[in-house]
């Protein structure tokens, strides 16, 4: 099991900010306070069965997703992964992450019953009455367990309609004391079945950039730290004016994704204004190259934009799994990369410069990557 310290640590400057007095009255006054401080979330927002969403949560025309946008009859590729040493199969994976930048995959190893309980406890969590994820908040380490709501809710121009809870997979200890009673046991035996698919997915993405071991030096750099998150979504009054997730490529080396089968997760087209539906699939996970594995790959792997569009009718909640660079790592172009004389197209950052970076504004689709330009 990794030992992590210092992930995903957000400042706490949450400011306030007041609603209009056009709103509804049934609209929090102070929305920070109501979402953030007192742990309402979202869910304490949809509970109000508000006609209209707060003005804080309205995007931009720009950055609403019209159904225009979609391009109709396309989607990622789905890997059948039961022989995953298979050059057959290793060449649909490297084919998909230079490509795409997502796939699923499907035939992975971990059983439907593990995928089911885990997305039980998401929804038991969050059903949670306030108070007790007020506790939660209050009484727990944020490096290794944070509960928040939109993005950077600090930061951001607009919020997004989401709230998540992060369980750092840390020693056996921490998981003990800290991760909720809850969720706990489903969200450690779902870990313990996805170590051992990251390692396989890890192992087969370097073979192709000529890296044959993940050694413990690699390891720290690719794996060291692994962070799973339940994303929970509630029933949106007005979807076509919000964003779930905004449009962003994720900081990580891989994310590791389950869904459930309420769907509204879009991938970005290979042209510059499109978007790609990405459906729910029974037992598959969705996979995606992260920045930090792009910044590595010298781009041959992509990390591609994503967003999430919530539902008006049903919650919706996603379970992924970041797996980055330990915070203390130095990321750049792997030296097996550059062997045959291509040129660098990053510098060597340090990861916790480039993740605070990241989570110091909202999401700016991959704005974040010019960081690590040269």
């Amino acid at each position: 099991m990794l030992i992590i310290q210092n992930l995903f640590l957000l400042p706490s400057n949450l400011n306030s900010q007041r609603l209009s007095p056009s709103l509804a009255m049934s609209t929090p006054t102070n929305l920070i306070d109501f979402l953030v401080n007192q742990a309402n979330g979202v869910k304490g927002l949809a509970d109000l069965n508000l006609p209209n969403v707060p003005h804080q949560y309205i995007q931009p025309l720009e950055g609403r997703l019209h159904s225009t946008k979609i391009v109709p009859h396309e989607s990622i590729p789905i890997i059948d992964f039961t022989n995953w040493d298979d050059p057959d199969v290793q060449d649909s994976i490297f084919d998909a992450a230079t490509k795409w930048g997502f796939f699923q995959i499907v035939n992975h190893g971990i059983p439907i019953k593990v995928f089911d309980d885990l997305k039980a406890a998401v929804h038991r969590f969050f059903e949670l009455p306030a108070e007790e994820k007020k506790n939660l908040k209050e009484n727990s380490p944020p490096d290794v367990v944070r509960l928040t709501t939109s993005f950077s809710p600090h930061a951001e121009s607009v919020l997004e309609w989401k709230d998540y809870l992060q369980l750092v997979y840390a020693s056996e200890e921490k998981i003990r004391a800290y991760w909720p009673a809850i969720c706990k046991d489903e969200a450690l035996e779902y870990m313990k079945h996805s170590e051992a698919l990251i390692r396989k997915l890890l192992k087969v993405l370097l073979k192709k950039l000529n890296v044959e071991v993940l050694d413990k030096a690699r390891e720290h750099t690719l794996m060291g730290a692994m962070v799973l998150s339940f994303n929970y979504y509630p029933a949106c009054p007005e979807p076509e004016f919000v964003a779930g997730v905004a449009p962003h490529s994720d900081v990580t080396s891989i994310t590791v994704l389950l869904q459930d089968d309420i769907g509204g997760l879009y991938v970005r087209g290979s042209d510059a204004d499109t978007w790609i539906y990405v459906p729910p699939v029974e037992g598959a996970l969705v996979i995606n190259i992260g920045d930090a594995l792009q910044i590595m790959s010298n781009e041959r792997y992509k990390s591609i934009e994503h967003q999430v569009v919530p539902n008006r009718s049903k919650t919706r909640i996603s379970i992924p799994i970041f797996i980055s660079p330990a915070f203390d790592a130095t990321i750049g172009p792997l030296p097996e990369v550059l062997e045959n004389g291509d040129e660098p197209k990053y510098k060597q950052v340090a990861f916790s410069d480039y993740f605070n970076y990241f989570f110091s504004k909202g999401h700016d689709g991959k704005k974040t990557i010019e960081f690590a330009m040269i």
